[in-house]
């Protein structure tokens, strides 16, 4: 298990989060939220992640089915984590939250289909693609 600090953009809310599986769960998602949002994702259990400060801060954002929930900071807007709606017990955190990474750490990118949600279609979640970083140097 792998434990590390993030926070938002602005600094108001600060977490911890434990990753049960590293890095090996990194993706992305096609559902229309997800798409605008564009963020890269690890998941966390429930537990998995502690507010060390600004939980005041936070807001959510519940769409569809309303039982994923999203989190932002109120003040600068950024999205830090979200419950996932496929697995109530995961949670998905923004890895450009995540002190000494970025999205751009990661060559490939698996994206998955979230157009065709499992909950929506009862078929297992399929990988839509791959999103790929070549590096310039």
């Amino acid at each position: 298990m792998t434990t590390i600090a993030g926070r938002c953009h602005c600094g108001a809310v600060r977490f911890d989060v434990t990753l049960s599986d590293g890095f090996r769960s990194i993706r992305r998602c096609t559902c229309s939220f997800c798409r605008m949002r564009g963020a890269v994702v690890v998941m966390a259990e429930a537990g998995g992640i502690s507010i060390r400060e600004g939980e005041e801060a936070l807001t959510s954002y519940r769409f569809h089915t309303l039982s994923a929930q999203h989190f932002f900071c109120s003040r600068c807007g950024i999205y830090t984590h979200h419950q996932r709606r496929s697995d109530q017990a995961l949670f998905a955190v923004n890895v450009a939250c995540l002190d000494g990474v970025s999205p751009f750490d990661f060559p490939e990118v698996p994206v998955m289909d979230g157009v065709n949600h499992t909950g929506d279609t009862g078929q297992p979640t399929r990988r839509a693609g791959t999103l790929w970083y070549d590096s310039a140097e």
